[in-house]
């Protein structure tokens, strides 16, 4: 038994001291960036491998000054607002999709279903062209309703809704029509209710995928007013040089709401991600 006791502590030593490790390499960038928004220019150049914490002084002002010069007011509140949108948009129309392809006999659903997989197949860059036209034909280039547009629909959440719902059982929608309800009904009361693990995933994965967008935000917002986070901080990128500690303590700045937005929804993050067993 003491072998046994000796081997389950090593085994659970070694296995936290991996964990530990992994833990502090992923932290390694974020602390760089920090230290970087902390220094001088001169100091965020230098090839010492050894030129780590600022040499002269630590140089709060870097954040003032970049709040001020790049209106992070803004950019908070574009991004804000382009996140909420998408994922407003992105869980309607997947749930009610989903529920279609999931629940529903109609003709044309496989094919239909069919075209949605090769949506998720095809690189989404293929698209840009054809939504910036559309975007552009509709009048809403420097616009929330532009940002937003491509992800009015989603391939992965129809996809990630559908089998939600297919993993309901069908009793429930023979009791609910015993009971009198119509599909509405039954959609709205007895099975939305049930997929809300699945659109938690949804929200989340949209919330993520629509913070980090780049490209799209860069093409259809040339304005500074209505560009979001991601695309004010490819802008700050010199053509002959960068200041680096702006750039860095722009980045601290810009992460600061997906950190308050993860701190708060913890725990529906952690339930939603084991439940849709996807990865980011």
């Amino acid at each position: 038994m003491d072998s046994i006791s000796t081997r389950y502590k090593v085994n659970k030593f070694i296995t936290y001291l991996i964990l530990i490790i992994f833990a502090v390499i992923m932290l390694v960038p974020f602390v760089w960036m920090i230290l970087t928004a902390l220094k001088t220019n001169q100091e965020a150049i230098s090839v010492d491998p050894f030129f780590i914490l600022p040499h002269n002084g630590w140089h709060f002002e870097n954040f003032a000054t970049v709040w001020k010069s790049y209106n992070f007011v803004t950019l908070y509140k574009n991004t804000i607002l382009f996140i909420v949108f998408r994922v407003i948009c992105a869980c309607l129309t997947a749930t009610m999709a989903g529920y279609a392809f999931g629940r529903l006999e109609f003709p044309g659903k496989k094919l239909m279903f069919s075209l949605v997989l090769i949506q998720m197949m095809i690189p989404s860059q293929i698209f840009v062209i054809p939504q910036y036209l559309m975007v552009s034909k509709l009048h809403i280039l420097n616009t929330t309703a532009g940002l937003v547009f491509p992800g009015l629909v989603t391939a992965f959440g129809t996809y990630l809704l559908k089998t939600g719902y297919q993993a309901l059982p069908k009793d429930l929608e023979e009791a609910a029509a015993i009971d009198g309800c119509n599909i509405g009904q039954t959609f709205l009361f007895i099975m939305l209710p049930l997929t809300r693990s699945s659109m938690v995933s949804l929200g989340i994965f949209t919330a993520l995928f629509a913070f980090k967008d780049l490209m799209w935000p860069m093409i259809v917002c040339t304005n500074a007013s209505t560009t979001t986070l991601s695309a004010g901080l490819a802008k700050m990128q010199g053509q002959y040089g960068s200041d680096y500690p702006a750039m860095m303590a722009s980045a601290v700045l810009a992460i600061v709401p997906m950190i308050v937005i993860y701190i708060i929804f913890q725990k529906q993050f952690v339930e939603g991600i084991a439940t849709s067993g996807g990865k980011l």
